[in-house]
Order: C-alpha cells, then structure tokens, then sequence
C-alpha cells in the first residue's frame, strides 16, 4: 500500500471538522506544509516524558482495540508538534498548564500521577475533564455570540485546555497511517467509483482518500 499523504489528510479532516474551529484554526493546516516529526526526542518546550504523557492522554482516548490506539500512531508527538508550530503563545501557555491541571487532578482523584494510575482511572478523570471542557466552551460560545450581537469588538479566549488536547488527539490519530488503514478503511485513489454500497452495522468509517 502505498504511503499517505498526511498534509492532505489533515486538510480533508478539517474540512470535515471546521478546521477554523479548531485551536490553532488555519495555522495548523498552513503549518503542516513545512512540518515533519522528528526523529524520537523533544519538540519544543515539550520533553520526551512529556510526549509520553501526551501519548497516555491520547491512548486513553483512543484506545488500542483490535485495532492499534493512539499511542501506535505516535499522537503524542503529533500533538507536541502542533501546540508548537501551529498554536499561539496565549494557547500553548493554557496547554502546558493544562498538561499540569491534568496531573495535579489525577492525583487528587486517585492519589497517584497520571503516568501511574491504572487505564480505568484515566479514563474516568477524562470523561470528568471531558464534561468540564464542554460546559466552558459552551458557555463561552454562548457570551460570545452575545457580544458579537451588541457590535462589540471582543477576542476570544484560548479553549479550554482539554478540548485542545481532544481535538489534536483525534486529528493526529484519523490522519495518522495506522488510523486511516487499521481504524478506517482505505482504499487509494484513483479506485472504483460505487454511488451506494450495502452497509454492515458496525463497520468502520472509510477514511478520505489522501
């Protein structure tokens, strides 16, 4: 099979998504033209324990199944390298406090660090976190519409830290190798053209042709 081409991916999942939506907007997508992984090592203000901590957010998410999860795709360095080509200093500021906010809240559920709590505490603390991040956006989104209503100029504030982590999580993993041919089905373009095809329940999505 031949090899993805990840730039194009991305540009397809976030036009699927809004990609304007997403923290970091159209930066991200402009700074994926010239952006590549490194080789292991750090990215940024992000060290390697800090890429693994990544990758345990993002596996928690996206768990390995019977297909490889997050961590499989490397989404921990993914996200590092997004957060710092592609994120303003005002957001990458609320994700490094947010890496923080993660671990300090681990060990006030479970006594312990994130990097030691077992998967079904990790994964309890996210869907908390998860919750968080949707009642602050949401009520965010619902002054701002405020605002802009009244004619007054506002900027918004960087998004919730976990909704960062969420959306670069999803983004590093369904454009990733391993997730648009394990987790999706693919088929590289030019292929048969079929308008309608039976569908199976729980059959998994087909990925964008990159």
């Amino acid at each position: 099979m031949n090899t993805i081409n990840r730039r194009e991916a991305i540009r397809r999942v976030s036009a699927l998504l809004g990609g304007v939506a997403f923290a970091g907007g159209r930066g991200l997508l402009a700074a994926y033209e010239t952006a590549r992984l490194p080789a292991d090592g750090a990215i940024g203000a992000f060290s390697v324990e800090h890429i693994a901590f990544l990758d345990e957010i993002a596996e928690t998410i996206l768990p390995a199944t019977k297909t490889p999860g997050a961590k499989a795709a490397k989404t921990g360095a993914f996200m590092a390298l997004m957060v710092t080509d592609c994120y303003s200093h005002a957001e990458q500021k609320t994700f490094h406090d947010g890496m923080r906010q993660v671990d300090a809240a681990a060990r006030k559920a479970t006594g312990v660090s994130f990097m030691e709590a077992t998967p079904p505490q990790r994964s309890a603390l996210l869907t908390t976190l998860d919750r968080e991040q949707k009642s602050v956006m949401d009520a965010r989104e619902a002054a701002h519409r405020v605002v802009v209503a009244g004619t007054q100029d506002t900027v918004k504030p960087p998004a919730h830290y976990f909704r960062m982590m969420k959306e670069l999580a999803l983004l590093g993993y369904f454009t990733s190798e391993v997730g648009c041919t394990q987790a999706m089905r693919y088929i590289e373009s030019p292929g048969r053209f079929d308008p309608c095809i039976p569908y199976e329940p729980g059959a998994p999505a087909w990925a964008g042709h990159a």
